[in-house]
């Protein structure tokens, strides 16, 4: 069975509308899918019937959230999006946004980086302003040759954009998708650049505030990469997780339908789910 727990669409970062995502999961035999916007529902309340058969959509979100003094991502996967609690933070973390996009911007002015707030909130129009939206208005501007050159020189980790101080606390987050029925998962574990033991201290503070399982497989990565965090499952008791982080087509290390599941070694985080709209 094909599983992509991890995708975006334009309610957040992503390139396609909820419903075009539906369709290229289909063409490209996802059998199980989670749309994972970052800190909305809002693909959700855009769905209807699609008319496409055998996709299984599993309610999704990725929260931005706060480990010490480090940004890191949850999942919350098979949730009730109708939760009041689950409501709350998402008002909250919508309102986090906001006051991010005005740190960073503050931030950019000190740099000597002119540019209007203004017009990048409304580059973004009705998804939610993140990074990207920076990132492109600097390369558009003429301030860094691409987008991943302003995210490596203004906006990554350690960056100045990069101010995670308006976050909810990791332990909030998992609180809140529990409370709405689902299960925490810690997305792509490699991508926060920490060393081998502060990741291991994030894991283990991760399991003990209730978090059931790890991305094993995010997008495409070395077999090595694989092997090791599927032995960081097993140490920890931990549920495996896959999924491409899907943006947009023309990214094939991270298109829909690349991914494998996670190793049979690994107990995978689905493994219990009864429901799942299927589509």
């Amino acid at each position: 069975m094909l599983v992509d727990l991890h995708a975006h669409t334009t309610a957040s970062d992503g390139s396609l509308s909820p419903s075009e995502l539906l369709e290229r999961a289909r063409a490209h035999g996802i059998e199980m899918l989670s749309i994972t916007d970052h800190d909305t529902l809002a693909a959700y309340d855009a769905l209807e019937q699609t008319g496409l058969t055998g996709l299984r959509l599993i309610p999704g979100i990725e929260f931005s959230g706060r480990w010490r003094n480090a940004e890191v991502h949850i999942l919350g996967l098979n949730i009730d999006t109708g939760n009041s609690l689950l409501k709350e933070t998402v008002a909250r973390q919508k309102q986090a946004r906001v006051v991010r996009a005005e740190i960073i911007s503050t931030k950019l002015r000190r740099l000597g980086i002119a540019h209007s707030l203004a017009e990048i909130q409304e580059s973004a129009g009705t998804k939610i302003l993140g990074r990207p939206h920076f990132a492109r208005y600097l390369a558009e501007k003429g301030h860094c040759r691409t987008v991943a050159a302003a995210f490596r020189k203004y906006l990554g980790p350690g960056k100045p954009g990069n101010d995670c101080s308006m976050w909810a606390p990791m332990s909030e987050l998992i609180s809140s998708i529990h409370a709405a029925g689902g299960k925490a998962v810690l997305a792509h574990p490699m991508k926060y650049g920490f060393t081998r033991r502060r990741m291991n201290e994030l894991i283990s503070e991760f399991t003990a505030d209730g978090g059931e399982g790890i991305e094993v497989i995010s997008g495409s990565q070395s077999p090595e990469v694989t092997l090791m965090l599927s032995r960081i499952c097993a140490q920890y008791g931990l549920e495996a997780s896959c999924g491409s982080d899907f943006h947009m087509p023309d990214q094939p290390w991270s298109d829909l339908g690349r991914i494998k599941g996670p190793p049979a070694s690994c107990l995978p985080v689905w493994h219990n789910w009864q429901v799942g709209q299927q589509i």
